[in-house]
């Protein structure tokens, strides 16, 4: 699958199929198509679909392929950026829930359950995450800006709930507690921060859409019950 990704802070990816080649993606994340390229809208089974939902993904997915050359178009839903992942030679990604936006017919997808208790609890990306493997591309929405590190054996990151968009497989997550109880209770950062240990490379975000939630909420006008 060929791709092109513009658009700025809002932006999209148009990808360039060949008769006979497929692209995946969530549920309403198509803007625009050619002529010639085939919706359906499958599940891939009842376990894959509840394991869908409980990463935050639709139960169902649309599947393009196009039967004579075309291109079709992605589009992210909040401005930040679109980061296409390569994948090969065996390799997996571990990636957060609703940072998918499409990957081509070659790429598997699988829910990924942490492994730790404590990561899922209070490392603020949940118990259960997306694995995809495969030779193919993945393309990922990022919000705000990606900053991308390449950690080696042993090197660590520390990372506020919900920075966190991707990692390799062969890094591992854990969370620690913010030392201090003044710097917990005062310092705004929260109780607990999760810390990334390579090695591979992780991909983080700028402006996580639900920090961004919360600061426009801080600022909307609410109703007063005398």
């Amino acid at each position: 699958m060929r791709y092109e990704i513009t658009g700025g802070n809002l932006p999209v990816a148009i990808c360039k199929l060949e008769a006979g080649e497929e692209v995946l993606c969530e549920s309403g994340a198509m803007a625009w198509m050619d002529d010639g390229i085939r919706m359906e809208t499958h599940g891939g089974g009842l376990g894959k679909m509840f394991g869908r939902a409980f990463s935050g993904e639709s139960m169902f997915r649309n599947r393009y392929t196009a039967e004579r050359n075309g291109e079709i178009a992605f589009a992210s839903s909040f401005p930040g950026e679109i980061r296409a992942v390569e994948l090969y030679g065996g390799k997996s990604v571990i990636a957060q829930k609703r940072c998918l936006l499409a990957f081509d017919g070659s790429v598997e997808t699988e829910v990924h359950f942490q492994k730790r208790f404590s990561s899922g609890l209070f490392g603020g990306e949940g118990f259960i995450m997306q694995r995809f493997y495969g030779n193919g591309t993945v393309l990922l929405e990022i919000d705000g800006s990606a900053v991308e590190y390449y950690l080696a054996p042993g090197e660590r990151k520390i990372v506020d709930t919900g920075h966190l968009v991707m990692m390799d497989d062969t890094c591992t997550m854990t969370v620690e507690s913010v030392k201090g109880a003044k710097n917990m209770f005062f310092g705004g950062e929260g109780f607990f921060n999760t810390v990334v240990t390579g090695p591979g490379r992780i991909i983080l975000q700028t402006m996580p859409i639900s920090r961004t939630a919360e600061r426009i909420y801080m600022y909307m006008p609410h109703e007063r019950n005398d």
